[in-house]
């Protein structure tokens, strides 16, 4: 499969489990959703993706390869890009200056090359800029690219957490409630981008809380409760099942 796919992953803390035999596929080319209420597990899932924890047992496959040992540095360099629950963000620093920061892997110019601002240097600098701007257009946010990010409201650096994101050229994109704390005009916005970007070849990986958002998007839900995932399938067929409806409102 091209994408992702988590079989039986285990992740266990001490005597607790976090993550109990988890399997789920996230393919290129589309938004798949992950749900689930407060403490369910979902955001150590992305922590097992990326290698920011090690898996207790199960395995983790990228595009056929098991990338189940490597550590946060290689998985990035595969291509995978996050967002977090918690902005974060060069407050002091401006927008666009945050974005180029996410536009690392692409510079090959070395330090001393910027620092003596040579020819092949400066041009480097100014395709990436031109790239910073073209994201900022496609968010509607070219008005803020010299604003402090931390001077922004939170949906606004929600967004610039996200661009940054996509200036890494990820081929997997996990989004940890990325629309969180956003109204609806915003985040059907942000939807609409999510989609092109999976429609881009990209495996988008949704987590949120917001459950009508998330049916929006997605053909494939997953719903994760205690660390179990107890349904998968489509939006209609997992917000119909009495497991879901339980752990959502109380048996």
């Amino acid at each position: 499969m091209k994408g992702l796919s988590l079989q039986g992953v285990c992740k266990r803390f001490g005597g607790v489990t976090a993550a109990d035999e988890i399997t789920l596929d996230v393919p290129a080319g589309r938004v798949t959703g992950l749900i689930g209420p407060n403490g369910a597990g979902k955001t150590t899932i992305v922590n097992l993706i990326t290698g920011m924890l090690a898996l207790s047992a199960g395995r983790i496959v990228f595009d056929g390869r098991d990338i189940s040992a490597l550590g946060a540095d290689r998985i990035s360099r595969l291509g995978f890009a996050r967002t977090f629950q918690n902005i974060r963000l060069f407050k002091e620093a401006s927008v666009v200056d945050n974005l180029l920061i996410g536009f690392h892997k692409l510079q090959q110019s070395s330090l001393v090359s910027n620092i003596l601002g040579l020819p092949a240097a400066r041009a480097e600098t100014a395709r990436i800029r031109a790239m910073a701007h073209d994201l900022l257009q496609r968010f509607d946010m070219s008005r803020f690219a010299d604003f402090p990010a931390g001077g922004l409201s939170y949906g606004h650096q929600r967004r610039v957490e996200m661009m940054r994101a996509l200036a890494a050229s990820p081929t997997v994109l996990l989004l940890d409630e990325p629309v969180a704390g956003m109204n609806d005009v915003e985040a059907a916005e942000l939807g609409r981008i999510f989609l092109e970007v999976a429609a881009s070849g990209i495996a988008v990986l949704l987590i949120e809380h917001n459950i009508r958002f998330v049916t929006r998007l997605c053909e494939q839900v997953h719903v994760l409760d205690y660390g179990r995932v107890i349904a998968s399938g489509t939006p209609r067929q997992v917000m119909s099942d009495p497991a879901v409806i339980a752990a959502y409102l109380g048996s």
